[in-house]
């Protein structure tokens, strides 16, 4: 499973942070995965102990490489494989800017009762 050599795209597909390596690849030339400060080639190789900022759609990341994997496995297994060092304000603001524009609700509870559509139907008509 682990290499010497590996190159940011195929890392950062079998860590899951993309979906695809080739979306992983297209993060790399458009300047959304950084090493040091720098926009990195998606033919970069990774080293244990690198540390890289990747923005996705989703969040941004601030990652420390601390194995190398080949191949794409399970969320649990991939943890081992990084350390995710993105500071606590950085990841509360993406959750809730997310939540927020996806207008997806926080509380879990499902989509909404018929009482709670006809409040919000009213609220919006209200605002018109």
């Amino acid at each position: 499973m682990e290499k010497e050599k590996l190159r940011i795209d195929k890392y950062l597909w079998s860590i899951r942070v993309y979906k695809t390596r080739s979306l992983a690849a297209e993060a790399c030339q458009r300047g959304k995965v950084r090493f040091n400060g720098e926009p990195v080639k998606s033919s970069r190789q990774v080293r244990i102990g690198d540390r890289y900022e990747v923005k996705t759609d989703a969040r941004k990341w601030v990652i420390e490489v601390t194995g190398l994997l080949a191949n794409r496995v399970d969320y649990q297994t991939s943890l081992k494989y990084y350390l995710d060092l993105t500071p606590e304000e950085v990841k509360q603001a993406t959750s809730s800017s997310y939540v927020f524009y996806t207008g997806k609700r926080k509380s879990k509870q499902g989509r909404p009762t018929k009482r709670d559509k006809r409040r919000m139907d009213d609220f919006l008509d209200e605002i018109e």
